[in-house]
């Protein structure tokens, strides 16, 4: 009997997983329960089911009623209220960790303690705060030279960082009231610097299967200026690492993730089945742990999946089963380049209601996938947020974001994207960034 697969979520992120699905020979079919409408995924589902993403009975119902075989959950939301859980009391296998091995994405303090706990390499100075109890006197230990950021999840945007957004003590301290006054700890960390990167890895509990390395693009306008956002792009280079990082980085990321992921199971007494996504710094003084994430990150997974070759049935099953080992998990050995499409205004004041027009034709090296869309009345609707994605590939980074570049500087009127990302320009920078920070002369 071929597998009845539930993907939970509705985003860009769960229009690649769908893809990715309905790739597979094993023609799974695919059903989709999330908040809202995602076109894109609607095409590929049998059943599309609306309503509370973070309401165990509401998903489980909807899983039972429709025979799902095999689960796969988007967002971090539904791990951290136990989703995981619930699907799997009622027999559905899922990936995704539970709501306890989720900790190491919904509490920045429980990841940071875990490493140290275990002896695992990469913590930065940090410190935990309940209240602003000995906040200042940290601050002023850190001068200019730390990160503030929510305990729990914040979609991404719960942090803030001397020098970007914090150009005082003075902000400093407002940021952490702020934050106690809504009733969160946060945690004070030292600023890394260096380049930043994502390095994810499949994970049944006991075997990890990396994926290529990704730099996701978190500032909203070109030369990383402005708020942050969910993730403009992201690029991946066709050996696997990304050009500013040594093959001792990717390595050393690697490790870090392994033994995380055996500090988990040890810790939570259960096996760690899902992605297991570490957000690392390139320093002067080797691979530093920024945070973890419980789930494939957006824009990264776009890349790393239409890179996938092999069956993501088959990953999805290994990683339920405890049987990863047993499957060969490879990418095309190409770059990848991803763009987002973004109404103006956004992240803060998007426009809402714009019509979004698909191109008639795209080149068969690029892949779009819908996100903060709607349909209505047959046309597609922009719904205020990230409006949809391209990636491309190619032989090279220069080949791979000139296709994607464009494709989406097609669109015309009130949309904007980041036209930075990828480019050798924006590369060389960080190049020189990593060779200057290490102290290498110039070659």
């Amino acid at each position: 009997m071929s597998e009845r697969i539930l993907i939970v979520g509705s985003g860009a992120r769960e229009h690649a997983i769908a893809a990715a699905f309905a790739r597979s020979p094993q023609k799974p079919a695919l059903l989709c329960f999330s908040t809202s409408m995602n076109p894109g995924i609607d095409a590929l589902c049998t059943h599309y089911g609306l309503g509370s993403i973070t309401d165990p009975p509401t998903v489980t119902d909807f899983a039972i009623t429709h025979d799902v075989t095999l689960a796969m959950i988007g967002p971090e939301a539904p791990l951290a209220a136990g989703i995981a859980d619930a699907l799997w009391h009622a027999g559905i296998p899922t990936v995704g960790p539970t709501q306890t091995l989720a900790r190491i994405e919904s509490s920045k303090s429980y990841t940071r303690d875990l490493l140290d706990r275990s002896g695992i390499p990469g913590n930065p100075f940090f410190r935990r705060f309940p209240s602003l109890e000995g906040v200042a006197e940290t601050v002023a230990q850190w001068p200019g030279r730390h990160v503030i950021k929510d305990d729990g999840l914040a979609g991404g945007k719960g942090v803030k960082v001397c020098g970007d957004h914090l150009l005082t003590p003075a902000d400093s301290l407002a940021f952490c009231r702020e934050l106690a006054a809504a009733g969160h700890a946060f945690v004070i960390e030292e600023k890394l610097e260096g380049e930043e990167f994502s390095l994810l890895s499949f994970s049944d509990g006991r075997t990890l299967r990396h994926m290529p390395a990704v730099q996701d693009h978190k500032r909203v306008y070109d030369g990383d200026r402005g708020p942050n956002t969910g993730g403009m792009g992201s690029y991946t280079a066709p050996d696997g690492g990304l050009p500013f990082l040594t093959a001792a980085d990717v390595a050393a990321a690697r490790t870090i993730n392994e033994q995380v992921a055996a500090a988990l199971s040890s810790d939570c007494g259960a096996p760690y089945r899902g992605i297991l996504y570490g957000g690392f710094m390139a320093t002067a003084s080797g691979v530093k742990l920024i945070e973890y994430n419980a789930r494939f990150g957006d824009p990264e997974a776009l890349n790393l999946l239409t890179l996938l070759e092999t069956d993501l049935v088959a990953i999805c099953r290994g990683m339920v089963d405890g049987t990863l080992h047993t499957v060969d998990v490879r990418f095309a050995p190409q770059a990848s380049v991803c763009k987002y499409v973004v109404p103006e205004g956004y992240p803060n004041a998007p426009r809402c209601g714009e019509r979004v027009a698909l191109p008639a034709r795209l080149p068969p090296e690029v892949s779009l996938y819908l996100s903060a869309v709607d349909q209505r009345e047959g046309l597609l609707i922009a719904t205020g947020s990230r409006t949809l994605a391209a990636v491309a590939t190619g032989a090279t980074l220069a080949d791979a974001e000139q296709r994607c570049e464009q494709v989406v500087a097609e669109w015309s009127g009130h949309w904007f994207h980041r036209g930075d990302i990828g480019t050798a320009a924006a590369i060389a920078r960080k190049v020189e960034h990593m060779r200057q920070l290490r102290g290498e002369a110039r070659p």
